[in-house]
């Protein structure tokens, strides 16, 4: 490796005791709040985007509540329709577009350049402008909510219902540009995790050698470039169509309301697996250290993970069964639909195979493990029902599919995150949550989440519609609803004893040590939390489970400066060093720039010429944003 330099230091010239000092300068943020709207330290910038995800979870998850109360009893006047409405609809686009995909993605910009021995993820700078962009697209959703000016079309907006015909008011532009905002940070922070994986590992971790939840992270970042392109032409000629007066939507003006679901359903079928991707990388992340054995069928599991994300592009047209397709068209997506559920049983054979040949440690995320197991399994069989068009033509639009689709996301999804927190918690603060607590936490998370969700599969088959408020009370689904309203609240115990575990640990519990489940990847070989420059010196992979392979200390690669952020670029597939690259320091202007981003989308709501006028303090942010600043990291 070389460099031009010639003021540089090499960590190879800097004593053992005086480097970590001397990187902690170069690489940690600066002090206040300053220092607070300027970093580009992924950790930094991940933290933030999980605490900002879970505490628009327990908003959601309030919404929630407030529904299961309106629908308690027959009759029932505790909501107004339209209030409830906008509720249902905050809810459902709040917990995708705010909680489940943000979440994600953040769990991968904290862990992705721990997991490949890197030091901070590709484009740092365009790291901390998604951050910003994705908490402006959520103010603008709740203080809509907090304005009884939400949207009330549901978390799919299907025109006409949003256009302009029907949706009068600004509710269908705040859906609509909140979109935009969200889908803006994802595909940001899919570009960076797509380029940190394929060009910053660390050296000798070739292709067969990343942990699969780096692979499941990198065929998620290339669902959401493909897929949420998508939405975001949907909503932007949605948003033309309201304001502009164009005509994509109306079959007057030859139009077409059906090109509307299939824009989002393109995107929105894909979605489900940039959700649940990630949480099977969790599970395999996971189900190693506590069942004291590598995953079993590494191999399968990633094929599985690249098949799963092909399929998933095959799958849109099952939710617009009953639009009226033509057979030969309903027989090929059902096919394809049942198709996947061949790659999603191969993960979970994997997963049993590693439990049956290991020697299974129960604890807390092991916990959760199993109820991802039971629950996704149950899930995906209402699934390959709903992949039918006799029965999805029976129970489009019923509580069987609020059911369905809650079992998969929840079960796949949420069960492996909530264990995933307590699993990477001590490498994210340094200290422990507490065990009995996670096991009740656990046990009211399961419970509560069983009985809430599968008693919506009768009711659905009772014939009671989704999105009604009321129901009137000679129709037999009042006791069932009760039942389900009183389980809510017991599943949202579990999720507030959570919240409280996680708040307490963070203060006074126990501190972990650098590997305190003693797992094999790179994230566990550095303190607890890891140093602003996550590595002193960059580890070099031998074997796919570096920790558990390795007969002493980690080797490690030599010859990155030490007065300038520094990282080591290396090929796509064995991972062999190619150059040292520069990190971007710390700026201010990835803030200015999603401020004037922000300016821009509220304001082309109102008017067109917003877009024209809000360009120009863009352009200049962006100006200052890649102008030279003289810093060691500008040098070539």
């Amino acid at each position: 490796m070389n460099s031009s330099s010639t003021a540089q230091v090499l960590d190879v010239e800097v004593e053992r005791e005086e480097l970590e000092p001397r990187l902690r300068r170069t690489w940690q943020s600066g002090k206040g709040i300053w220092g607070a709207l300027t970093t580009v330290d992924h950790k930094i910038i991940a933290r933030r985007y999980i605490v900002t995800a879970f505490v628009f979870l327990a908003l959601g998850g309030v919404l929630a509540l407030i529904m299961r109360v309106q629908l308690a009893f027959p009759e029932a006047r505790f909501l107004s329709a339209d209030r409830y409405n906008q509720i249902f609809t905050t809810h459902g686009s709040n917990m995708m577009f705010l909680f489940a995909v943000p979440v994600m993605e953040a769990m991968g910009v904290y862990l992705v350049p721990l997991m490949v021995g890197t030091r901070n993820i590709a484009f740092p700078r365009l790291n901390a402008f998604s951050y910003w962009i994705f908490l402006a697209g959520g103010l603008v959703l709740w203080i809509a909510v907090a304005l009884d000016a939400a949207p009330d079309v549901g978390w799919f907006a299907y025109v006409p219902l949003s256009g302009p015909e029907y949706g009068a008011g600004k509710r269908a532009d705040i859906w609509a540009q909140m979109i935009t905002f969200t889908e803006l940070s994802a595909l940001a922070v899919a570009v960076e995790i797509v380029v940190t994986v394929f060009k910053q590992r660390a050296p000798g971790m070739s292709l067969d050698r990343i942990p699969v939840f780096v692979w499941s992270m990198l065929v998620t970042s290339f669902l959401v470039i493909i897929a949420m392109p998508a939405i975001m032409f949907a909503s932007s000629s949605l948003i033309l169509d309201r304001l502009v007066g164009t005509h994509f939507y109306n079959p007057a003006e030859r139009g077409d309301v059906l090109l509307w679901q299939h824009l989002f359903w393109f995107f929105g079928h894909p979605e489900v697996y940039i959700i649940f991707l990630p949480a099977v990388g969790m599970v395999s992340a996971m189900i190693s250290p506590f069942s004291q054995r590598p995953v079993f069928g590494y191999l399968a599991l990633v094929m599985a993970l690249i098949a799963t994300g092909l399929l998933s592009f095959g799958l849109w047209v099952h939710h617009m069964f009953v639009a009226g397709l033509p057979p030969s068209g309903s027989s090929f997506f059902t096919a394809s639909s049942m198709a996947i559920a061949i790659p999603a049983g191969t993960q979970i054979f994997c997963f049993l195979a590693t439990l049956w040949s290991g020697r299974p440690i129960f604890k807390t995320p092991m916990l959760f493990v199993i109820g991802f197991l039971i629950t996704f399994v149950m899930g995906g069989m209402t699934g390959v029902m709903v992949a039918s068009v006799p029965l999805d033509t029976q129970v489009h639009d019923t509580y069987f599919v609020v059911a369905h689709f809650h079992y998969v996301l929840v079960g796949g999804a949420v069960f492996p995150l909530v264990g995933a927190i307590y699993y990477w918690f001590p490498k994210m603060t340094g200290r422990m949550m507490s065990e009995k607590l996670g096991r009740i936490v656990f046990g009211l998370i399961f419970a509560g989440f069983h009985l809430t969700f599968f008693p919506m599969h009768i009711l659905g088959l009772a014939g009671m519609p989704r999105r009604v408020y009321t129901y009137p009370p000679e129709l037999p689904w009042s006791g069932m609803n009760l039942f389900v309203s009183v389980s809510a609240f017991v599943l949202a115990a579990g999720f507030g004893l959570f919240f409280i575990d996680a708040i307490r640990s963070l203060r006074s519990g126990k501190v972990a040590g650098p590997n305190p489940w003693n797992c094999a990847s790179l994230e566990w070989a550095t303190a607890s939390p890891p140093p602003p420059y996550n590595f002193a010196r960059i580890p070099v992979v031998q074997s796919r489970d570096p920790l558990w392979r390795a007969s002493s200390e980690l080797p490690v690669a030599t010859g990155l400066r030490v007065d300038r952020r520094e990282l080591v670029v290396s090929s796509v597939v064995a991972a062999e060093p190619e150059a040292r690259e520069s990190s971007p320091a710390d700026s201010i202007w990835p803030l200015v720039a999603a401020l004037a981003t922000t300016v821009m989308l509220i304001g082309s709501m109102f008017s067109a010429w917003a877009v024209v006028w809000g360009a120009v303090p863009i352009a200049i942010a962006l100006t200052c944003w890649f102008w030279p600043k003289r810093t060691p990291e500008d040098e070539s």
